[in-house]
């Protein structure tokens, strides 16, 4: 089971995953051994599934963010899901509710790459497209 503490843990993990056990344990009033434990009970349970970096897509040189939802045509799910590896633009993929099947975040040049990373999809469905204007969780 998770308790506060676990969760204060956590929470300062998702700020900053790199931070040390003794940093963390002056965050939330803890040891930095017990923080260690802890840490690694979550890893162990798999509550913590693992780290990731995250990247800045504009110094990357991707100044173009959108979400697509993609209503796939009927039988071409497993072909989309089989061909994933071949669209790297695709940061985020998942399989939805309602009228469209899928929603995803491609990160993408500019808006001619858009346009023929549209064209590829065409292929296999029909994508709405919205572009990200700002992130307000992050504030950028």
């Amino acid at each position: 089971m998770v308790d506060t503490i676990d969760l204060k843990i956590i929470a300062q993990l998702e700020i900053n995953s790199r931070a040390s056990y003794v940093e963390i344990g002056k965050q939330i009033g803890l040891s930095p051994s017990s923080v260690r434990e802890r840490i690694q009970k979550l890893e162990d349970t798999a509550v913590i599934r693992g780290y990731k970096v995250q990247l800045n897509n504009q110094e990357l040189g991707f100044g173009l963010e959108v979400f697509i939802l993609f209503k796939l045509f009927s039988g071409k799910l497993q072909l989309f899901c089989d061909q994933l590896t071949d669209f790297p633009e695709i940061t985020e993929v998942f399989r939805i509710t309602g009228p469209q099947n899928i929603i995803m975040k491609v990160v993408l040049v500019d808006q001619l790459h858009l346009q023929q990373f549209i064209d590829r999809l065409l292929v296999y469905g029909e994508p709405t497209t919205n572009l990200i204007l700002s992130d307000l969780k992050k504030g950028n």
